[in-house]
């Protein structure tokens, strides 16, 4: 089924319906973000939402939460129309969202975080302890062990997504917006996260479920809304739709949805990690010591929720920072802490790195294209010691070519091109500048699903081509379609490090939690 064949989205705003938005449009000065947008989401449904980055989504729902106002159209809530005007004008009314990052304040405990602008009036002991004994009671409804009078910042993010969820019931919310909910959660966290969403739809809640990942979709959701450039293009029972249809109608041609892994013949050890460590500030240890070993025609993934040591792993690999112990080898060069290494001498050893923020450390916005294709190659560009322009604008049109960059223009400034393709230049230069190693951070971080699995399938090539490459990301389905051996870590530890064949999602993530 393609988007034109697909189910036309729904406009009844009878009782049935919990929220209905019928021409919604909004701009934001030359960009469209809503085009004349209708969606209806039937009370006490799990309704999905699906898109490519820039397809609308988050914007659709800022309008539905009162961050935005629509430039027109118009929103029934149960069948009363709704002109929001704030946030608090759509809490009143009865919408909750829990949003991609939290918006807990650290030093407060759960349950200050939870009646925090709903303190009730003047006597805040006799309100906090009514708040108590409400919170106990939903919490006991939902099967979540919370420490009322933990501080919020303390708590794992499984658990502070739990406190978001409990504050907008607090608020009686019989809507309840999640965006993009499981991206900082383990395997394990994400089925107790779809339990809770079971139990309150079965209390009658309705549920709006921003995500891009269709497996989660399927297993879910009960209809399921696709947008695409701004534009609701579908609307589907999500039992009588799959992956595959919803990834084509999403892009708007066929998608490979899941990279065609094979085993592969691995080489000698090109990379060798020994009892490498890494200290903050005032000694904080943020990396134990870490052994691995990663071989020519393999992929190391590097997989763990968010914040527990990937991060200051690839940056010392990188030679971003120096180690405080222990060593890493290139072939036969021996990096360590008297002997620490720039980004520099790592690419001179044939070691290339993408970054994990491509905007940061990865491309210069305001150079052009065929600049950026260059940067740290630039002696591939050179014609007696000078950087000569024509050689540089054939190179990075040889990129683009190979990478499907669009458009296909060397001379276009870097800020004017989509964040997926961004992301390919950025790749683009550091694969085809690489010798034998690569260093790679989350890949396809804000990519959308259509050069996902293109740039899913350059990885495997360069691995098939003899290249040891180390892959860090938070995606755990990338890190299994793509991985030969995967390496978890919790904590700035390694859990292990399990063989792609003999593991399963469950046991990943028991490792991610760090249960060994």
């Amino acid at each position: 089924m393609t988007a034109k064949t697909a189910s036309k989205p729904r406009t009844n705003s009878g009782k049935n319906f919990a929220v209905t938005m019928a021409g919604i449009n909004k701009r934001f000065g030359l960009v469209q973000a809503n085009k004349d947008v209708d969606l209806a989401i039937r009370a006490g449904e799990i309704h999905g939402i699906v898109g490519e980055n820039g397809a609308g989504k988050s914007t659709l729902m800022s309008i539905l939460y009162g961050f935005y106002t629509a430039d027109s159209g118009c929103i029934n809530i149960n069948g009363k129309r709704f002109n929001s005007k704030s946030t608090a004008d759509a809490i009143a009314m009865g919408i909750g969202m829990v949003h991609q990052h939290f918006m807990l304040v650290p030093n407060f405990s759960v349950l200050e975080n939870v009646i925090l602008g709903a303190e009730g009036g003047q006597n805040l002991r006799a309100h906090t302890a009514e708040a108590r004994k409400t919170l106990t009671g939903l919490a006991a409804q939902l099967g979540l062990a919370l420490d009322l009078d933990a501080k919020a910042g303390a708590l794992p993010v499984s658990l502070q997504q739990k406190v978001e969820i409990l504050k907008a019931l607090y608020r009686q919310a019989s809507i309840l917006i999640l965006d993009e909910p499981t991206g900082v959660l383990t395997p394990q966290e994400t089925h107790q996260l779809f339990d809770i969403l079971r139990t309150l739809k079965k209390q009658g809640v309705t549920i709006l479920l921003i995500t891009h990942k269709l497996r989660e979709i399927m297993a879910i959701t009960d209809r399921v809304s696709v947008m695409r450039a701004g534009a609701m293009v579908a609307d589907l029972d999500t039992k009588k739709t799959s992956p595959p249809q919803l990834a084509q109608i999403m892009v708007g041609r066929e998608v490979l949805v899941e990279s065609r892994w094979h085993r592969t013949d691995k080489g000698a050890a090109v990379v060798e990690v020994k009892d490498l460590t890494l200290k903050g500030e005032g000694d904080k240890p943020l990396l134990a010591p870490t052994n691995f070993s990663v071989h020519a025609g393999e992929i190391l993934g590097v997989a763990g929720v968010a914040g527990n040591g990937q991060s200051e792993l690839l940056e010392l690999l990188a030679g971003i920072r120096p180690p405080s112990g222990g060593s890493i080898r290139y072939h036969n060069h021996i990096i360590n802490a008297k002997n620490p290494a720039t980004p520099k001498d790592i690419k001179k050893l044939g070691v290339a790195h993408t970054p994990e923020d491509r905007h940061a450390a990865g491309i210069i916005l305001p150079f052009s294209a065929a600049e950026n294709a260059m940067l740290g190659y630039e002696n591939l560009a050179c014609n007696n010691g000078v950087l000569t322009p024509k050689i540089m604008r054939q190179n990075c049109a040889n990129l683009m070519k190979e990478f499907d960059v669009r458009p296909p223009n060397p001379d276009l400034i870097s800020s004017q091109f989509s964040g997926g393709n961004q992301q390919k230049l950025v790749l683009a230069r550091e694969m085809s500048g690489a010798g034998d190693v690569l260093l790679v951070g989350q890949p396809t971080r804000g990519v959308d699903i259509g050069a996902i699995a293109f740039i899913h399938q350059q990885l495997i090539t360069m691995r098939d081509r003899g290249a040891a490459i180390i892959l860090v990301s938070v995606e755990l389905d990338e890190i299994m379609s793509l991985s030969d051996r995967i390496m978890v870590m919790a904590e700035g530890r390694v859990m292990g490090i399990e063989s792609r064949t003999k593991t399963n999602l469950q046991k990943i993530g028991l490792l991610m939690a760090g249960v060994a």
